[in-house]
Formats: C-alpha cells, structure tokens, sequence
C-alpha cells in the first residue's frame, strides 16, 4: 500500500507569476499552478486512503479465490487429459497422448486400464505409473522410461519396447507374445506368468530378473542377453526359446512354427 504524502499548500497566484522568467512562460505556469492546487487537495483527502485499502483488499480476495479454486482446475486439466486419451483411441500416431499420459501421472492419477494400442509414444516417460489392465498392444514405447511402473495383466502383444527402460517393472501376467525388447532394461523387472512367446529380447539386460514362473518363452530370441544367470537361460532354452543374432534365421523359424500350426 502506498503512503499518502501530504503536499504543502502552494503560493498564490501573483507570487507565482512573478517567479516566470518571460511572458511566454507563464500560460505553462499556470497550469502547473492549478495542477498544483489540485494535487494538494486531493492529498488531504481521506477517501483517497480508502480506496487504496480497498484496491490492497481486492488483490487478497483474488488471491484467496484463485488458490480455493486450485482443486477445479486441477479436474478440469485432468478430464482434458483424458478427452485427448480416449479421442485418439485406436487411432495411430501420438495424438497428443505422451504429454496427456505424462501429465496424468506426473499428478499421480491411476492410468489403470488405459487403452493407447497401436499408439506413436515413442520417448514417453511413465515411470511409476499405475498402468495395470492397460491395453498398449502394438504400441511404440521405443526408448521410453517406465521404470518402477505397474504393469499387470497387460495387452502388450507386439508393443515395441526397444531400447526402454523397464528396470523393476511389474510384468505379471501380461501378454507380451511378439514384443520388441531388444535392448531393453529389464533389470529387476517381474515377468512371472508373463507370456513372452515370440518376445525379441536380444542384448536385454535381464539382471536380477523375476522369471521362474513365466508362462511361455516358446521362440522367444535370447541372443546376447545381459546379466543373464546361468539358471535362467536354461529355463528359457528348455522352455523352447532360440539365441539367434541373425534376423533372418529366427524368421525362418517363426514362418516354419506358423505354418506348422495351420
């Protein structure tokens, strides 16, 4: 708030005059001398204090509104989150989607059951996010970061995973028959009765993974994984996957085993 200053009462008119230095001075001094006059009278009004206050008053009370209203905003930016989530469903591309999922979850809200199949997220950064029952089949996830998120009871048959970070993700239960991992981080993660039939998890990083009670590694290529023990290579090879560098030859063996079950 400022403070009023009190002006001194200013000379009389004859007095002012004389001060001019030349005649063409003087209809600019009085101006100024009336200008004068006025602002000292206004300074000895107290509706002028008043109405400072009340402008200082008003600042608070918007203030005070626009923090009570927080919470409304917050839902209206979370259901237009969801209108672009659930506008762009089944569509291919992004849509918006990775700045919607990211926001949502930077918010902490459930993002169980979403369906981004078939979805551009290329890069998308979800770590933590509550993802179980979501639908991401197809979807690209390449060098996306999920790290600690919870993947349960997932479609994410042929989802590709290149390259992402999905280092202590909950896996459990999850389709991921054809799915790209090649490169993945994988470390920590739980795979127990994941499907993984098919699953491309050449140079993954499987250290310290969860896996004695993966439901399917049948043709799954395990070349050159990271961090494998020695345990689980002979479960996956037991278990019917393959260690092949070369995508040409696993692809004769997933044409041969198509063609087997027709």
């Amino acid at each position: 708030m400022r403070s009023r200053q009190l002006r001194e009462r200013p000379r009389p008119w004859p007095e002012e005059r004389q001060a001019a230095s030349s005649a063409w001075a003087v209809p600019f001094r009085r101006i100024n001398w009336w200008l004068a006059w006025v602002s000292w009278a206004l300074s000895h009004w107290a509706l002028l204090d008043v109405l400072d206050h009340l402008g200082t008053f008003s600042v608070l009370i918007a203030v005070i509104f626009y923090f009570a209203d927080s919470g409304n905003r917050l839902k209206q930016k979370h259901y237009q989150a969801w209108q672009v989530i659930n506008t762009a469903q089944g569509k291919g591309g992004s849509g918006g989607r990775i700045e919607a999922l990211q926001e949502l979850n930077t918010d902490h809200v459930s993002l169980t059951g979403v369906d981004a199949g078939g979805a551009f997220l290329r890069g998308i950064q979800l770590e933590r996010a509550h993802l179980e029952r979501c639908d991401l089949h197809d979807a690209d996830l390449r060098s996306g970061d999920l790290k600690f998120a919870r993947l349960e009871d997932c479609n994410l048959q042929s989802a590709n995973f290149r390259q992402a970070d999905l280092s202590g993700t909950d896996l459990r239960s999850s389709s991921m028959q054809d799915s790209d991992l090649n490169q993945a981080n994988l470390n920590s993660a739980n795979l127990d009765g994941a499907d993984l039939s098919r699953a491309d998890l050449r140079l993954a990083d499987v250290g310290n993974l969860t896996w004695k009670d993966i439901e399917s590694l049948q043709l799954a290529n395990i070349y050159g994984m990271k961090n494998a023990s020695a345990e689980f290579v002979a479960f996956a090879q037991k278990h019917g996957a393959v260690s092949l560098e070369s995508d040409e030859d696993w692809n004769v063996l997933l044409r041969k085993a198509a063609s087997e079950t027709r």
